[in-house]
């Protein structure tokens, strides 16, 4: 006869779970290894590697890269060409307060990004570019007076380039442009300006009438010199013979105008005659 008791459960293996198990987390941490062997670095950027607190000598280009999983970390830089816009405050020549505003655009050099890192760290703009380009502004419209800087504006600008480039070159970063778009100067000195500016303008004025002035006087003394001369030469050409045909004209063109009465009184070259008495 068959027995009525309930056949007994198969217990789980102890053995065969505890190794699924460990397979799962060799699994998981193989994974995790997998995953933190490698980094990407991507376009723009070069890759700093900081093995157990120290910084590499060796750069990361573009791409993907392996890397010590747990010991090795990459620090991505962007040696794109970055820009800033700074106002620095300075005095010129003259002691003129003069606020500058001025454009920089620089880039990190990709084969020195670890020693700046080293050195600066991320923070290079704050730390290194701004108070550079103070620095440079400074220096150079010390030079100039306040209108020099107007007027030389170029000049300057070469100027500042130089010294720039010289204080970012020494940390690994390469000055591309800069542009200065403004000079701001204090209200007394732009009224300083306005006003000499007028006064320029009123003596060019002044200097255009004086020379129309002269050249009036001028044309005037010519003109007198030269009816002066003509009359020089009216008077060389006077002779008793032109004087007396000059009289015989005058008669003939009064004649040409008489109107057939003859004047009660006469007079001239001719003896006063009286027509009325007939004397």
């Amino acid at each position: 006869m068959k027995s009525d008791s309930p056949t007994p459960l198969h217990k789980p293996n102890p053995r065969w779970m505890t190794g699924g198990i460990i397979g799962i987390i060799v699994v998981v941490l193989l994974g995790i290894l997998g995953f933190n062997s490698f980094t990407i670095v991507n376009a723009g950027h070069r890759g700093v590697v900081v093995q157990l607190g120290a910084v590499q000598p060796n750069v990361l280009g573009e791409g993907i890269h392996f890397k010590a999983p747990f010991i090795q970390t990459v620090i991505p830089v962007e040696v794109r060409v970055q820009k800033t816009e700074n106002s620095a405050v300075s005095a010129s020549r003259d002691l003129q307060n003069v606020t500058t505003t001025i454009a920089v655009n620089y880039h990190l050099n990709p084969d020195a990004v670890n020693k700046l890192y080293q050195d600066v760290g991320l923070g290079y703009s704050e730390r290194i570019v701004n108070p550079a380009i103070a620095e440079a502004l400074k220096s150079v419209t010390a030079r100039y007076t306040a209108e020099e800087l107007i007027t030389s504006r170029q000049e300057v600008s070469e100027q500042v380039k130089e010294n720039l480039s010289k204080k970012l070159t020494m940390y690994g970063m390469i000055l591309d442009e800069i542009n200065i778009t403004e000079f701001n100067f204090s209200e007394e000195f732009n009224r300083a300006i306005e006003q000499k500016q007028v006064a320029e303008q009123q003596a060019l004025k002044a200097k255009l009438d004086l020379e129309r002035v002269k050249i009036e006087k001028e044309q005037t003394i010519q003109q007198a010199q030269a009816v002066a001369e003509s009359l020089r030469l009216q008077k060389q050409e006077v002779t008793p013979e032109l004087v007396k045909l000059r009289e015989i004209e005058a008669q003939l063109e009064a004649i040409k105008k008489w109107d057939g009465k003859l004047p009660n009184v006469t007079g001239g070259a001719t003896p006063f005659i009286d027509v009325t008495t007939g004397k």
